[in-house]
């Protein structure tokens, strides 16, 4: 079973705050002991509170001393490099937020387009009622998929490239095989099949450098994808 999170504001009931100061400040003793062991770095903790008429301190208060004293030997634009308040600490917090929203808003758009693009291609055309704004993100999602498209397109080509190679070596050894073994009385036979075979080759050989196609062209292959015809700083 998960732990219920736990809501980051003031405690107004004053036993459950001090309970909770208590047990907060037990573990955060705990952590500081364990950091200090566990990677051999100097660290102490001094707290404050209302419910005790001495601040606690960890490891001890020489320990503290010497710790704070190693602190303050540091340049002061050293000290002050990686120290954050409360104010400063809220702020990066707020600034993280604000990054995590604007990404899950592009998120949600881009899937909101997705789904868009779908439904007008189920029916085969574009609604009246679309927004020009709704057009524009439309637009440039679909102009991202062609890019993609292409770029597998690409990719393919060169593999069935590479493959076609390494395959017509092959093909021209067996033809030759089989020509030897049709001389002699066979020699006309041994023509044809040798004939027949290197037709095939060649086939082959056209039927890869096409992508399988011959003079067939695939939509928008003459429309050039480098730079994205619909800019939306949304989505930059």
């Amino acid at each position: 079973m998960t732990r219920k999170k736990v809501k980051l504001a003031f405690i107004v009931n004053d036993s459950a705050r001090k309970a909770t100061f208590k047990k907060r400040k037990k573990g955060l003793m705990k952590k500081v002991s364990e950091l200090s062991t566990l990677c051999g770095i100097d660290a102490c903790a001094i707290v404050y509170s209302p419910y005790d008429p001495q601040p606690e301190v960890w490891p001890s208060p020489m320990g503290v001393q010497r710790v704070l004293a190693k602190f303050r030997r540091m340049p002061e634009l050293e000290q002050s490099k990686k120290m954050v308040n409360q104010e400063s600490f809220l702020r990066q917090r707020i600034l993280k937020a604000k990054d995590q929203l604007k990404k899950q808003r592009k998120d949600n758009r881009e899937k909101e387009m997705t789904q868009l693009m779908f439904q007008y291609l189920s029916a085969g055309k574009i609604m009246h009622n679309i927004s020009m704004v709704d057009l524009n993100d439309l637009a440039w999602l679909i102009d991202q998929n062609l890019k993609d498209i292409n770029r597998r397109i690409e990719v393919l080509t060169k593999n069935a490239q590479s493959q076609t190679q390494v395959a017509a070596p092959a093909v021209t050894d067996v033809a030759a095989k089989i020509e030897d073994k049709g001389q002699g009385s066979h020699s006309g036979q041994g023509f044809d099949i040798n004939m027949d075979l290197m037709q095939k080759q060649n086939w082959f050989m056209n039927l890869m450098n096409n992508g399988g196609g011959g003079n067939e062209t695939m939509p928008f292959g003459d429309v050039n994808h480098q730079n994205g015809f619909w800019p939306n700083p949304f989505f930059h």
